[in-house]
C-alpha cells in the first residue's frame, strides 16, 4: 500500500486534532488556551487541504468550518488578552 501526499497530510492534520482533543480531555490544555486553539486551526487546516487534494466535499466543508471557527476563537482570545 502506498500513500499519497494527501494521505500524509490527512494523517498529520487528524493527528494534531486528536492530540489537542486528548490533551484537553486530560485537563492539560484549556478549551480556550492558545495552544489548543492553534492546534485546532493547524490540524483542521491541514485536514481541509488534504480533503481538497482528494476532492472530497463533505470533509472540505467539515474541516473548512472547523478551521474557520477555530480561527475566530483564536482571534477572539488574542483580542481579549491584548
Amino acid at each position: 500500500m502506498s500513500f499519497s501526499i494527501a494521505d500524509y497530510a490527512g494523517f498529520t492534520g487528524v493527528a494534531i486534532l486528536l492530540i489537542a482533543f486528548l490533551l484537553q480531555l486530560a485537563g492539560r490544555l484549556g478549551k480556550d488556551s492558545f495552544p489548543y486553539l492553534l492546534m485546532n486551526v493547524v490540524g483542521a487546516g491541514i485536514a481541509c487541504a488534504a480533503s481538497c487534494l482528494i476532492h472530497y466535499l463533505p470533509f472540505i466543508i467539515l474541516e473548512g468550518t472547523w478551521t474557520l471557527v477555530s480561527v475566530l476563537a483564536l482571534v477572539q482570545r488574542l483580542l481579549r488578552k491584548g
